[in-house]
């Protein structure tokens, strides 16, 4: 009886986990390998959009000290309705510290055709989108951006690949990436709005 007991228990748990609705990465990564990647992520070069009124930083080094929402879009997907979440989710912690940093992308039955002026355009007419856009990237494959190679295949706790166009990466206010987070989870969601916090909670370096 009490092996029959502790099995239903132990079940009950397992279901439980099962079904939560938050499909996330996070990963334990060996300390010493997190605190030399801390920081890492501001190295890496990016490209800013060749469009009038785009941000002309070529990394993310501007935004030390703040939390990073790094998302990969596209302006004819399903998940292209996030636009307005992330921009919510931007104009509601950005005094915070929080910056969402968009990552154009056409690796996904090429749902992003367009030019970066379009793209821009698109975005600022539809959403009304303020948060920062770069330049149209690689997010899978041989090619991949030099971030995307960082987000998907360096040592730290949200390594995961990229499946489809919305995909979300918390970064620390040091630099550190916190989680990986599915196109499934939409910006306004409860476990991820917790994480966001918890990290906006922490000091600046």
């Amino acid at each position: 009886m009490i092996r029959s007991t502790a099995y239903l228990a132990t079940a009950i748990v397992v279901a439980i986990v099962s079904t939560s609705t938050t499909a996330f990465t996070q990963t334990s990564a060996p300390l010493a390998t997190a605190k030399a990647d801390a920081g890492a992520i501001y190295d890496i070069p990016v490209e800013p959009m060749k469009a009038a009124g785009a941000v002309s930083d070529k990394s993310l080094a501007p935004y030390k000290g703040k939390v990073l929402v790094i998302v990969n879009v596209a302006s004819k997907c399903g998940y292209t309705p996030q636009y307005k979440g992330l921009e919510a989710l931007y104009r509601k912690y950005k005094d915070k510290g929080l910056v969402v940093v968009g990552f154009p992308s056409n690796d996904f039955k090429e749902q992003e055709p367009a030019s970066e002026e379009q793209i821009l355009e698109f975005c600022k007419s539809t959403y009304d989108v303020t948060f920062p856009l770069f330049a149209k990237v690689k997010v899978k494959g041989t090619d991949k951006a030099p971030l995307y190679k960082y987000l998907t295949e360096g040592s730290h706790a949200g390594k995961a690949e990229v499946g489809w166009n919305f995909n979300k990466w918390l970064i620390g206010r040091n630099g550190t990436v916190i989680a990986h987070y599915d196109s499934k989870v939409k910006p306004d969601d409860a476990a991820f709005t917790e994480s966001l916090e918890k990290a906006l909670a922490e000091p600046q370096p």
